[in-house]
């Protein structure tokens, strides 16, 4: 075998490994765009008291799921039949911890679906101001932070992770107006906690959203930080 036929053979093996990588990244976008999905089809099923749409965000879960347990196979395989350069590793084990926190936003959003289901028509105790506002944030930072993984912008990524502190500023909002609404009327306990609950579970998808974006700057710089 002559040094050249070595040398593209070890091209082409390269060649592969990074379709691979290239496909893995593919598979990661594909599930923040179906949590970007079910983040609006939960918030909006809370919104406009649509039961069929909360039970729709529930059933497309399973598609994410189904995902997360792909992808990790898949990283196991080019691990397994692979030899990983440094960078390769990080991407790759990156990649893995990711998706679940992807995943975790996912739950999340069915979480959401959930608490709609018990409220079902009853009237809103409040006009849901917040709530929308911490949706729409929370869909900016999962759009940037998959710009930031596409992109390989760990600045665009430190900034997504910032954003946090927005959310958890409008959480500690809903929690003080939803807490002094029971204190004044125990009517409002019921619905007051489920709301709550939806308050909280959108302030933990910042968080693994911001975990997200500290995993892309390890992949970018090789730095482990901790953003908030």
């Amino acid at each position: 075998m002559t040094k050249k036929t070595i040398k593209e053979g070890i091209k082409l093996v390269r060649e592969s490994f990074e379709a691979s990588i290239q496909s893995l990244k593919e598979d990661v976008v594909e599930m923040m765009e179906r949590v970007e999905d079910l983040l609006v089809k939960s918030v909006d099923s809370l919104l406009n008291k649509d039961i069929n749409l909360a039970r729709q965000v529930i059933e497309l879960d399973d598609s994410i799921d189904e995902m997360q347990n792909d992808i990790e196979e898949k990283t196991i395989e080019l691990i397994a039949l692979q030899q990983p350069m440094a960078k390769d590793l990080r991407i790759i084990f990156s990649i893995a911890k990711i998706i679940t926190d992807i995943e975790r936003a996912g739950d999340f959003c069915v979480n959401i679906a959930k608490e709609t289901i018990k409220i079902g028509n009853e009237a809103h105790i409040k006009p849901l101001v917040d709530i929308p506002k911490m949706r729409e944030i929370i869909l900016d930072m999962l759009r940037n932070s998959k710009i930031s993984f596409i992109n390989e912008n760990s600045k665009l990524a430190y900034r997504v992770g910032r954003e946090d502190e927005l959310i958890d500023n409008l959480y500690k909002d809903i929690y003080t107006e939803i807490l002094m609404m029971i204190h004044s009327d125990s009517k409002n306990i019921n619905q007051g906690t489920k709301l709550l609950f939806v308050g909280r579970y959108l302030e933990r998808m910042a968080d693994h959203i911001t975990n997200i974006c500290e995993r892309i700057i390890y992949i970018v710089d090789g730095d482990n930080v901790e953003i908030n």
